[in-house]
């Protein structure tokens, strides 16, 4: 029987890219693997074709090569096409990760090893720093308790003159296959618990774990312009692995304490600020308290109370950027509560000066309110 284009088999057109090519694969091999079609032939049959074919186009020197002459490029058992080059259940297991190193697509996928079980967990630490902080950045030290690497013994578990074997039941590799289903998945072994070694003889300081409870200290650089809610990663900074195996890595939250005249909008800032009735009558200039100092705003004359007036540049740094954002300040006029008899004078003789009322805002209102009563 004449092989049929390996294009056609793995239902793909000669032009496509090779990750398309490996997600069609992949739903056809878990389609007709023999596992799912227990006693059918023909699915066995159809699986082994597949896999046939995913071996030439997924490596590019077989594909151009079958692109060029065909099948009659592997004749004679040259390459993968009619050779017996690969076992198809191999071509399945490496493509999902499923074989004894794991680490691949199924192991991500379906809960398998990996090769991390003795990596040590990731921690997370929340951090509070003010508003200034998080404008001009700063280093920050913290303190932890977290598993280190035992001194005794340098983190290997065993004690001095231990005797260490490779595990009799993984072999080393620190993982065991089983089955679930139609899949094989790779999982911890149970007697080295993916350590890949046995020791006779434990540490007594960390009972053989490689690791015992430490208080550590940790050095950040919070960057200026951080925000609320941002992380930042300490690499080696968690948790050290069982037996040598890899360190975590520790993860800072940050939270910005609130401030007593800033709120924060992004890379924006916001502030309310007061200035007297008559600044805002007559117009002047006022300084506007930024977190870098002070600085001077023009305030027009006829300001109304709750103006906002935007200072540029006066914000948060722009993370990664020179730039900053802006700094808005709404404006409350402040009416004075106590007047001495000059004050007064004064005052009633300015009324008299304006009239009855003859603003623009209480004349608007007034049109206003003929229409609600009409």
């Amino acid at each position: 029987m004449a092989k049929r284009c390996y294009y056609e088999v793995l239902q793909v057109t000669r032009t496509v890219e090779f990750e398309e090519i490996k997600k069609s694969y992949r739903k056809l091999a878990v389609k007709h693997h023999p596992d799912k079609n227990p006693g059918d032939s023909t699915a066995e049959e159809r699986f082994r074709e597949i896999a046939e074919a995913y071996d030439i186009l997924s490596d590019s020197e077989k594909r151009a090569a079958y692109d060029r002459y065909g099948h009659a490029a592997f004749q004679g058992g040259m390459g993968g096409g009619g050779g017996g080059a690969h076992d198809p259940f191999d071509l399945f297991r490496e493509m999902f990760g499923a074989s004894g190193g794991g680490g691949g697509i199924f192991d991500h996928f379906f809960g398998g090893g990996g090769g991390q079980e003795g990596r040590g967990s990731d921690l997370r630490y929340d951090l509070r720093i003010t508003l200034e902080e998080a404008f001009s950045g700063c280093e920050k030290e913290i303190e932890l308790r977290k598993l280190d690497a035992c001194g005794d013994c340098s983190g290997s578990g065993a004690a001095k003159g231990a005797k260490v074997s490779t595990c009799s039941l993984c072999r080393g590799r620190g993982q065991v296959v089983a089955s679930r289903g139609f899949f094989q998945v790779a999982q911890p072994c149970p007697q080295c618990h993916g350590a890949g070694q046995t020791i006779d003889k434990p540490c007594k300081s960390c009972g053989g774990e490689g690791r015992a409870e430490k208080s550590s200290r940790i050095k950040l650089t919070i960057p200026a312009g951080i925000d609320e809610g941002s992380r930042l990663r300490s690499s080696g900074g968690g948790e050290a692995g069982s037996r040598g195996g890899g360190t975590g890595d520790l993860y800072v939250v940050i939270h910005l304490k609130e401030h007593s005249i800033f709120s924060r909008d992004g890379a924006d800032l916001h502030c309310r600020m007061p200035i007297p009735f008559v600044t805002a009558a007559l117009g002047g200039e006022i300084e506007v308290p930024t977190l870098a100092g002070t600085v001077k705003m023009k305030v027009p004359a006829g300001t109304q109370g709750g103006s906002d007036f935007r200072v540029k540049g006066h914000g948060m740094p722009r993370l990664q950027s020179h730039a900053k954002g802006d700094l808005h300040v709404k404006l409350e006029v402040e009416v004075p509560t106590k007047l001495d008899d000059a004050q007064r004078t004064a005052l009633e003789a300015f009324a008299e000066l304006c009239g009855d009322h003859n603003t623009p805002l209480h004349r608007s209102f007034t049109e206003r309110l003929k229409g609600l009563f009409s």
